[in-house]
């Protein structure tokens, strides 16, 4: 899969339980998986010792000074690139003088992609509070990710959009962190228009889906009942629906939420597209809460991370699940693999 380039794994916040899921998936794609999948982290080699010992997980790490150097390390030893910040931050605290490490952390991977150097970034969840208390300026992990392939040679100008993905559903939320008070306002059919656009785009390049069907939920209880409960689906969703069918893409019209996601309405398109955050989370972690994935599509690179956050308040205790980042690193692998052999393949989920 991706024995050519290695995938790069950032650090997260170290606070978190980055450090640990990140061991605990190299001992699984070291003595488990079928699949041949090699990755480095870029982190302080000391410090993954240093969880590794306190939790009894027994994964040897191995610095490395090139990205190179991680395909031959991996089989025997966790590849760690050395960051050039203070990482030196136990499970379970919180610090914000830790933002420079995690920031460096994502910056060096992203360059590593752009680079051709790494086939994929996987990004280990940050603490975005404690990285506003250490002056990061970006709403969240996503637009940060975004902001350093704005000035990327040949990145997409349209934007980004948040994928969530287990084996067996793919949705998006088309607004993402908002009152819901605010989705009214932020829901335009330009929105709908240029998020579906990617989405079509980066199914048929990343998961060889020559044809994707994308299902388009309501924002009102049964899709606004024919304008009685709303007038959104009439005014904002429909129009952007026939928009995106005069171009050839393939989507319904708007469908209500509480029908969408049982087995027998999922088996008639390749992903959901939903106007709110919980419309597309709640089915993702209902029917696999440990192995979603996170996918950023719309950017230059690929990126995946898992679909939880630092749970700092269990990150001490040693009993974290790498379900999700085992999923997430196995996700990016078969999309590099795709781009890196241009030929089609079964899709990574559904």
């Amino acid at each position: 899969m991706s024995e050519g380039k290695p995938l790069i794994l950032t650090m997260g916040d170290p606070g978190g339980i980055g450090a640990e899921v990140t061991l605990k998936a190299w001992r699984h794609f070291t003595d488990k998986a079928p699949l041949p999948v090699r990755f480095a982290i870029l982190d302080d080699p000391h410090r993954l010792e240093s969880v590794s010992e306190r939790f009894g997980l027994g994964v040897p790490v191995t610095a490395i000074s090139d990205i190179t150097q991680a395909r031959h390390v991996f089989p025997h030893a966790l590849p760690v690139l050395p960051l050039n910040a203070d990482v030196n931050v136990a499970p379970g605290e919180l610090v914000p003088r830790a933002g420079p490490a995690v920031t460096e952390s994502i910056r060096r991977a992203v360059g590593l992609v752009r680079d051709g150097r790494a086939a994929a970034v996987i990004t280990n969840p940050i603490h975005k509070k404690n990285l506003y208390d250490a002056g990061f300026t970006h709403p969240g992990h996503t637009e940060f990710l975004a902001e350093l392939d704005r000035n990327t040679p040949n990145a997409p100008v349209s934007g980004s959009v948040m994928m969530l993905a287990n084996d067996v559903l793919r949705t998006v939320p088309l607004t993402v962190h908002l009152a819901l008070k605010d989705v009214f306002s932020a829901l335009t059919p330009e929105l709908v228009v240029g998020q579906s656009r990617i989405v079509h785009r980066d199914l048929q390049r990343y998961f060889g889906i020559s044809a994707p069907r994308l299902a388009l939920s309501g924002l009102n209880p049964h899709a606004g009942e024919g304008g009685a409960l709303g007038k959104e689906e009439e005014h904002l969703l429909q129009p952007a629906a026939e928009v995106l069918r005069a171009e050839g893409i393939d989507i319904t019209d708007p469908l209500p939420a509480d029908t969408l996601f049982h087995a027998e309405a999922r088996e008639h398109y390749d992903i959901a597209l939903c106007p709110t955050h919980d419309q597309a989370l709640i089915p993702v972690k209902t029917l696999d809460f440990h192995g979603g994935v996170n996918v950023t599509l719309g950017l230059s690179y690929i990126r995946t991370s898992p679909d939880h956050g630092t749970a700092v308040d269990i990150a001490a205790q040693g009993g974290a699940r790498a379900d999700s980042l085992i999923a997430a690193i196995t996700m990016a692998a078969r999309m590099a693999a795709r781009i890196a052999t241009d030929q089609p393949h079964e899709p990574a989920a559904i």
